[in-house]
């Protein structure tokens, strides 16, 4: 059980920093890139962050490859 609460913690710290993350791009602007797809037809919206998933792949497959070498 002591394994269990250690987990849920860590991944407790791991949210908290990827929302900080997510509300400092947000000031800058990365929240909204070319490519990101937006349809808005009455009181419906559809977000579809394709340019943002593009750039995170890239991003998080750049640094797995360091950090796995």
């Amino acid at each position: 059980m002591e394994t269990l609460g250690k987990a849920l913690l860590v991944a407790g710290i791991v949210l908290l920093v990827a929302g900080a993350c997510a509300l400092l791009l947000a000031r800058f602007g990365i929240g909204r890139l070319p490519g990101d797809i937006v349809i808005r037809r009455g009181n419906f919206t559809l977000y579809a962050p394709i340019g943002l998933m593009i750039l995170a792949s890239i991003v998080f497959t750049i640094l797995l490859n360091v950090l796995r070498r």
